[in-house]
């Protein structure tokens, strides 16, 4: 009987719920953000159903919008978005904190997953993991044009219009869990959206892509974001995709590098959102501190990043839409025909995009012309797991020391001489569907629109002949 009681605590103490540690608010006593409100400081709670859906069609979820005494109507408010519903005692935290002045006035949407039902109600299909942990921007779309717009159409029953900020420095997002991976994907994705992250006991294992976060940090240049992780330990609800505490660290390292604003508590409890529920008003005071100054983008220790954009004072400036009639003559005749083969400014060896692959081939050229000893070399990122119709290169374009820029669909990919992705310069839009590197200057389509960007590398143009670039050695 003792061994079972003592299997129990261990279970209770791991559960991932952490619901039955959430009623204990004793626990927080130091931390006035916690006490209680007085009726006249509460904010009002909206709520509602969301079941027509275009991008999660077939589901029905719960939300609730969190409105605070101190919003007029009449000024747009900043923006909380709380996946997984109401976390974190957030509404008692953002009631003491806004009637303290810590944090902005706030407006907060909370938004559980979806679920799919039959006609007698029975669960079909739990879209939580689906929603929350794959690694691309659909969640992001479905807050964008579904969950948001209905915000917006909400009135208050005292005759107060929502009224929502649109700039990204007045809006943040947060969740524990799969919900905590999908905040920072959210606005990892669409930092046009959020620039403001609070990520608790966060997936950031192999479910769906999140356990190579850490590399992407670390190769794509950094994004106006501020992020907040907290994790215990303790952390493995489910080893089986990996140590989700190990991965926490390796998040933190990873934005540390690439020159992010980050913040992380570490303590030593598992996976539960008692210590997250703990840290959520230092995190909010953390994540808005200095409002309303802008959140910056960094500047990473990433060497080909360093070296393509320079550094410090010298770093040069992010890309710049076009419109159609200001480019160049060759330029735009170059980016409606992307080339997928192209040789090596030696002329002795051909890259060319492998069909349904995230590879391309390389191949030795001889004096006649003749390929020869062909080979997958150069591998490329898919993160979003698009579907291979055609090869995942679009384009491609060598600079002057043998580097190769590949049009992707995660931005242009920079691969060194040993076919290793060094450095990714990513869009708004992230989609690149062609590429036009003249002098110092870089050209791209994405999705119809046009922009352009000055490097500090020079493309080598096959007009001007074979030369040998400098050997990057083997590495």
């Amino acid at each position: 009987m003792k061994r079972l009681i003592v299997l129990l605590v261990v279970l209770l103490a791991q559960t991932p719920s952490g619901a039955q540690e959430l009623r204990h608010n004793a626990q927080y006593p130091d931390d006035p953000a916690f006490a209680p409100v007085p009726d006249s400081l509460k904010g009002l709670i909206l709520e509602g159903e969301w079941t027509d859906s275009k991008i999660y069609a077939g589901t029905r979820r719960e939300w609730k919008v969190y409105v605070p005494v101190q919003y007029d109507g009449t000024t747009p408010a900043c923006l909380l978005v709380g996946l997984d519903g109401i976390l974190f005692n957030a509404t008692t935290v953002l009631d003491n904190l806004i009637a303290a002045g810590q944090i902005p006035v706030t407006i907060a949407v909370f938004v559980q997953p979806g679920v799919s039902y039959d006609a007698e109600g029975n669960v079909l299909r739990y879209n939580r993991s689906n929603e929350f942990d794959r690694t691309d921007d659909t969640f992001a779309r479905f807050l964008e044009t579904e969950i948001l717009p209905m915000t917006e159409g909400l009135v208050t029953p005292d005759g107060r219009r929502i009224r929502l900020s649109h700039n990204p420095d007045d809006r943040a997002i947060t969740g524990a869990s799969s919900s905590g991976i999908c905040a920072f994907t959210a606005a990892w994705e669409r930092p046009d959206l959020f620039h403001r992250v609070y990520s608790s006991v966060g997936t950031y294992v192999a479910m769906r892509g999140g356990n190579d976060y850490p590399a992407y940090i670390r190769k794509c240049e950094p994004k106006p974001l501020r992020i907040f992780l907290q994790d215990g330990l303790k952390d493995a609800w489910n080893p089986l995709f990996g140590e989700w505490w190990e991965q926490n660290l390796l998040m933190e390292s990873a934005l540390d590098f690439a020159g992010y604003e980050v913040m992380a508590h570490w303590d030593r409890g598992g996976h539960s959102i008692w210590h997250g529920t703990k840290m959520f008003p230092d995190a909010m005071r953390w994540l808005w501190k200095g409002w309303p100054a802008p959140v910056q983008a960094g500047e990473s220790r990433n060497d080909m990043l360093q070296s393509l954009l320079g550094k410090g004072a010298e770093r040069e400036a992010s890309w710049r839409e076009i419109a159609p009639r200001d480019l160049p003559k060759e330029v735009r005749r170059r980016l409606e025909h992307p080339v997928t083969t192209l040789r090596y400014p030696s002329g002795k060896l051909e890259v060319a995009a492998e069909p349904h692959s995230n590879w391309l081939l390389s191949s030795l050229m001889g004096p006649d012309g003749k390929r020869s000893a062909s080979e997958q070399f150069y591998w490329l990122h898919n993160p979003d797991n698009h579907t291979l119709t055609g090869a995942i290169a679009k384009d491609l374009a060598f600079d002057a020391l043998g580097n190769l820029f590949v049009a992707t669909p995660f931005g242009v990919q920079v691969c060194d001489q040993n076919g290793r992705v060094r450095a990714i310069l990513t869009l708004p839009s992230r989609r690149v569907d062609a590429l036009c590197f003249i002098g110092c200057t870089l050209y791209v389509r994405s999705d119809g629109r046009f922009y352009v960007r000055t490097l500090k590398h020079s493309a080598w143009n096959p007009a001007d002949g074979w030369i040998t670039p400098p050997s990057q050695g083997q590495g």
